[in-house]
Parts: structure tokens; sequence; C-alpha cells
């Protein structure tokens, strides 16, 4: 049994909600991004307390009115360092960064690239961004690798969704993104080199569509979440590292053996798009709900249960921080941390190794794409997480089901007419 305890409670002020939120990987800050404007704000999340203690962007103008960012369809992106209590923003003055001390323009970094997506390097050396703004102009093709010691801009592999670290070292996850399909690349990383470069693996999963979040590894590293998609509001999760599908479900028309109630069916615009979180049981998958719910889902036993947090408060955000608890946002300004508390207790030194294990044997099934691999697709072995494509497959296939996912009809849809047109 799982009980939630309201650790701490903050109020953001004003009309303001926090619309997603960013935890630091080691350190008890969290990084939230404003409702309001394209902003972030730092917050304190440790010692049972909730102190705001900066932002980046606050006298930004508010959607609508801030230069290039017309509509709050998205917030700035946002990129922790490992290890230091640094953050980089990516808002409506190009790049800054905070520290204790203040803010100020990231050294090494071009201070007005535009980025839509950052992340650090797992050693911390490097800023990837994209897409790449290398000669100035947004090209979506390629991404950049900011050495920010030496100062200098590389080139680095096509992704365009936020990476995700696997807890078991040297290995990320990420995404790129078509209106057809999209696929989830893993990438082998270089420890202790700089500039760091991610270099993808043959073995990725495809997802219908695109529109989706940053990929969340469970902390043993045993589990994969996926937010998305543009059309499905849907969430998935695979084993790792088999990639084996082991839960598909659209929020607001719930799959059968997950107890959502009726009444969410009616709500599925107003999900919000960064409510998942994988806390300090392994396992056990949190999903925030619009009715100010909390909801355990146990990926083993297949079961969920309700946890009411904030009633009658749309819950906008949520997140796990760096020792467990979950960091709830609600609608109306809230923001509440949780000390998570059930029959098991964390085992920091078996998670670990068991996510070092899992790391390593996903290594041993698959290869780095070759350097001179410019047509990435076709060195990719491709897997929805029930069955596997090699690249010749999918070039062959001429046949799909209604019920195969839209990416394979549409595939064999193009590759019948290429045959007819022979």
């Amino acid at each position: 049994m799982t009980d939630l305890e309201v650790v701490a409670r903050g109020l953001v002020g004003g009309e303001r909600s926090f619309e997603r939120l960013r935890c630091h990987p080691r350190l008890p800050l969290v990084a939230c991004s404003d409702s309001e404007r394209p902003a972030v704000h730092i917050w304190d999340c440790g010692t049972g307390q909730l102190r705001e203690l900066g932002s980046v962007g606050f006298t930004s103008n508010a959607y609508g009115d801030a230069r290039g960012w017309e509509r709050a369809e998205r917030t700035p992106a946002v990129a922790w360092h490992p290890d230091q209590p640094l953050l980089v923003v990516a808002g409506e003055d190009g790049l800054r960064q905070w520290t204790p001390a203040g803010v100020s323009e990231p050294e090494g970094a071009p201070a007005f690239a535009f980025y839509r997506s950052l992340a650090f390097s797992p050693d911390g050396q490097t800023l990837w961004g994209s897409p790449s703004f290398r000669d100035g102009g947004g090209g979506w093709e390629s991404s950049d690798v900011l050495d920010l010691a030496a100062g200098t801009i590389g080139v680095g592999p096509r992704w365009d969704t936020g990476v995700a670290e696997h807890p078991g070292g040297g290995l990320v996850a990420t995404l790129s993104s078509d209106q057809g399909a999209t696929h989830c690349l893993f990438a082998r990383v270089d420890q202790g080199s700089a500039p760091a470069v991610m270099r993808p693996l043959r073995r990725a999963l495809i997802l219908d569509c695109d529109g989706y979040e940053t990929p969340l590894f469970s902390v043993d590293g045993r589990h994969l979440a996926v937010r998305g998609n543009a059309y499905d509001n849907s969430v998935e999760v695979f084993e790792f590292p088999s990639l084996r599908r082991v839960l598909t479900t659209t929020l607001g028309d719930p799959s059968p053996g997950y107890p959502y109630p009726q009444e969410w069916r009616d709500q599925m615009q107003a999900w919000s798009r960064h409510n998942i979180a994988f806390g300090a049981r392994p396992g056990v998958l949190w999903i925030a709900t619009p009715t100010g719910v909390l909801v355990e889902v146990d990926l083993e036993i297949r079961q969920a249960v309700e946890h009411d947090v904030l009633t009658g408060s749309r819950l906008s955000a949520l997140a796990a921080t760096a020792t467990g608890e979950l960091l709830v946002a609600g609608s109306e300004g809230d923001l509440v941390l949780l000390s998570v508390l059930s029959g098991s207790t964390r085992n920091c030194t078996a998670n670990r190794d068991t996510s070092r294990t899992a790391a390593a044997a996903f290594l041993e099934t698959t290869a780095e794409v070759p350097d001179d691999g410019d047509d990435l697709e076709t060195h990719l072995v491709l897997t929805d997480g029930t069955r596997t494509w090699e690249a010749d497959d999918l070039a062959t296939t001429t046949e799909a089901s209604s019920t195969d996912p839209t990416w394979l009809q549409l595939q064999a849809a193009i590759n019948a007419a290429q045959v007819r047109c022979e």
C-alpha cells in the first residue's frame, strides 16, 4: 500500500501557474515553466521546504507579445548541468544561464541561438542544442554540439525532443519526429571526451505520428515511458532493454484494465502534456489528472490506485525529485511536494546495479550507425513494442490492415504505388 504525505506547499502568486517542472538530476532544485510568459522560475525543494530562488526571463513579454512566442504552445527549453546548480534556458532573449550567483550569458555558447530543445551531455562538458543554429538558421536535419570550454560549435545528429539519460550511464534516448512517424533513438555517449557527441544506435522504437514529449526512464532503468502524441494524448511504456510494450493508453479514453473514472473521458483536452513521472519505487508510473488526482500505476501487476492531491484543481505538471519525492503543480498556482510512503524502501545500490545491467544488455544487442550513414532510416532496426522490422522489410511491404499503425499503412501504400508505377 502506498501513501502520499504532503511535505511542503508553495503558492506561485498572481494569476500564474506552472506548466512544466524539470528537476535537477542530483540536487534539490526544480525549474518551473511559467504559464503566462516564456520565463522559468527556479525553486529549492530540499529539506522539507519549497522556496523560490530566482527566475530567468521574468521580465519577458507575455505569450502572444513575446518575440517568437506568439502562441503558448511550448515553453522555453531548459537543461540542468548533471552535477552543478546551473540551468541553461533558451528564452525570448536567447540563451541565458542561472546559478545561485544570478543570471548571465553562458560562456562558449551563441547568446542568440533560439534552440527548441537543450540538453547537457552526461559529463556536463558539452551542451547539445536543436535545431542547429551554426549558420544562424534553424536547421532541423542536424543539431549543435557546443564545447563550452573551447567555445566551439560542432555538428551533431538530428534530434528534436529532449534527451533522457539512462540511469545505467553511457546511453541516452531522444526523438526524431515526423508527422508520419517518430523514431525514439538510442545513442551511445563517449564519457570524458570533449565535445561529447551522441552516436545513434541501430535499435530504435517507432511511434505513430509526432507531438511527443521527452522520453522518461525509471529509476532502475527497466522501463521507458513516452508521453504524446499530437492526436491521441497517449502514454506508452516499454520494458528495457527488451523494448517490449507493457502499457498503452489514451488519456480521456482509457484502455481496459485501468479503472479510470468515466467522467475523465470528457476532459481529454484538459490533460497536461507534462503529467507523468517515475518515482523512487521501480515499476510504478505516476499520472497527474485534470481532476486533482494522482494515479499510481503498478506496471508489474497492472493495477491503478487514485490519490486525491488537489481537489478541484487541474494538475498542470508533475515531476520526481532527485530523492524520489513527487512534485505537483496545480492550475490555481499551487506547488506541492509529496513524500511517497510504501512498504518497500528505496534501494539505491540495487537500482544502480540493475540499471547498469540493463544498459549493458541493450548495448550488447545493437551497434552504432556508421559515421557515413547519411540516411539514418536505412540502418535502423525498428520495433513498436510488439513487432520488429528491418529496413529492408519496410522498403518492400505493400500490405497493411486497418488495425495497423498509421505509419505502417502509409508506408505500405507508398510502396504499393511505387510497384504499380514500375
